[in-house]
């Protein structure tokens, strides 16, 4: 696998020397992928919304465009558009999808209905040779996603390929750098897509392959510097790998200036509190405050049921310990987090079509009550990158390769009342469950894998005995950074004992039952 970064479009960041290719957002659940796509590249990516100025980019060496699909028709009134700026640029230009369309209606052409729709495996077929088709065959299995279709090419274009219901399925002006694709390269259901995106980002754009950790690291490290000068930093610390590798990072730049503060809320997973003080004090040698205020969350959280209303009293919490134990830290100016770009993107508008769906922890609020500038030295990073990051800074495979965790931990995972009964039954379920995930040598290919404790019970009979207890969710996905995610196909004898042992050894549980729905529709998370 490429090694492949992002940089922090904030504070902490400066001017990019990197070339990069900017994908332009009209709403797409695969922008992100078309980013990771050139990222993996080892060119640097940012994603931008379609009504964003051009002033966005200028702390970037821009090199090329890609338009993002979306769930719009062009001729729709309320379609949105491709900015100005953007095709005045003079830079190449790759529309894909609705991006291919807009690309094809802004420029002059005619696009409409299409007399088939296309969703799903296509096969295009190549009738002219172009740098953005170098090294392919004539005929490519693509992945199609689409009602529309251009039914006039704008002038100085011409069509490269097409499919059984599309006639213009790859369309060129090759002079200018112009180029539209009806099908998605970037999905795996493309299987060549990848040398497709590469062809467009080396040939046509000419960027280079030059954004990696090494570099990554060695302009952070300076960027951090420059932001801090001799200022003191606190981190707000998980025991995640996004916050482990904010905080190390900041650690190489201004060593023992920089305090974390680990606040044990009691909705960690079992053993949790203990593994985090243990890595970061005795292993990493960083100043660590440990808070025990495990009591005052549970307070906080009596009979709450509501999902939104448990993350902000968890939020207003942890505000209120962490701000009161960072003022008794002399001379502390700067908040270090660990935000990722998918944080960012899922908690506030992003481009169109893009909604909250929930908040983050980590995104939002904190700063508004401290007096502290922010230090995100990962906020566009994907997770992938982040291990890779840490990697190279030399952080444990206990860190790196912890599943992600959600800020407001178990109450999340707890549907209905978090009670200090119900977090203990469900840390025992949950070690269960992962105790037997990692046996099977499966818990580095799940991106993520857990129990939930449902508030329903249900009657059982063990021994002579009937029983009336709380069913168990197994929850367990595969993906690649939480934008989208579906549901793991665990062996079915692991799945028996997981169920085996959670329902003999925990407690109040009689039922064990296994969630096999993907993102979307549904969240990872069941609250």
């Amino acid at each position: 696998m490429a090694e492949t970064l992002t940089e922090a479009e904030n504070t902490t960041t400066s001017r990019s020397p990197h070339a990069a290719i900017v994908v332009v957002d009209f709403g797409s659940q695969y922008s992100m992928l078309i980013a990771r796509r050139i990222r993996e590249l080892n060119t640097y990516c940012e994603v931008i919304p379609y009504n964003a100025e051009a002033s966005v980019l200028d702390h970037l060496d821009v090199r090329g465009f890609v338009l993002s699909g979306g769930p719009n028709s062009v001729y729709d009134p309320e379609a949105p558009r491709a900015a100005d700026w953007v095709f005045e640029s003079g830079l190449p230009v790759l529309g894909i999808c609705y991006g291919m369309q807009l690309m094809a209606d802004q420029l002059g052409g005619k696009v409409g209905p299409g007399r088939e729709r296309e969703f799903g495996p296509a096969t295009i077929t190549a009738s002219v040779n172009a740098p953005l088709l170098a090294g392919l065959p004539a005929e490519l299995d693509v992945w199609m996603s689409h009602g529309d279709r251009i039914e006039e090419l704008p002038a100085g274009f011409a069509s490269l390929a097409v499919s059984e219901n599309s006639p213009i399925a790859v369309m060129a002006d090759v002079e200018r750098g112009y180029y539209g694709l009806q099908f998605h390269p970037e999905v795996v259901h493309t299987p060549r897509g990848g040398e497709l995106i590469a062809n467009y980002v080396r040939g046509v754009c000419g960027a280079e392959a030059d954004w990696t950790p090494g570099n990554f690291i060695e302009e952070t490290v300076e960027a951090i510097l420059a932001q801090v000068g001799d200022g003191q930093v606190v981190c707000g610390l998980s025991g995640g790998v996004d916050s482990a590798v904010a905080a190390t990072l900041v650690h190489r730049a201004i060593g023992d200036r920089l305090t974390c503060i680990f606040v044990d809320n009691g909705l960690l997973r079992a053993r949790e509190a203990e593994e985090v003080v243990d890595t970061f004090e005795r292993n990493l040698h960083m100043n660590l405050r440990h808070i025990d205020a495990r009591q005052r969350f549970l307070s906080a959280l009596a009979e709450v049921t509501n999902p939104e209303t448990k993350r902000i009293r968890i939020g207003n919490t942890f505000i209120e310990v962490f701000e009161a134990e960072a003022k008794t830290i002399e001379g502390a100016r700067f908040l270090c987090q660990g935000t990722l770009y998918p944080d960012v993107i899922e908690s506030a508008s992003h481009g169109a079509g893009s909604a909250r769906i929930k908040s983050h922890h980590n995104v939002g609020g904190l700063p508004e009550r401290m007096d502290l500038d922010l230090v995100e030295p990962l906020r566009f990073l994907f997770k992938d990158e982040v291990r890779r990051i840490g990697a190279e800074l030399g952080l444990p495979d206990e860190i790196l390769w912890r599943q992600p965790f959600p800020g407001p931990g178990l109450a999340v995972r707890i549907i209905g009342e978090v009670t200090e009964e119900r977090v203990g039954v469900l840390q025992a379920a949950d070690a269960i469950f992962m105790e037997e995930v990692r046996a099977a040598g499966l818990y580095r290919d799940l991106w993520q894998s857990f129990a939930v404790l449902t508030d329903t019970r249900t009657v059982g009979v063990m021994g002579d005995f009937r029983t009336y207890g709380y069913a168990v969710g197994l929850r367990a996905v595969v993906a690649e950074d939480a934008m989208t995610a579906d549901w793991a196909r665990l062996p079915y004898d692991l799945l028996a004992r997981v169920s085996n042992r959670i329902v003999n050894e925990v407690d109040a549980v009689n039922r064990v039952v296994y969630d096999i729905t993907s993102k979307p529709p549904g969240t990872i998370e069941w609250e």
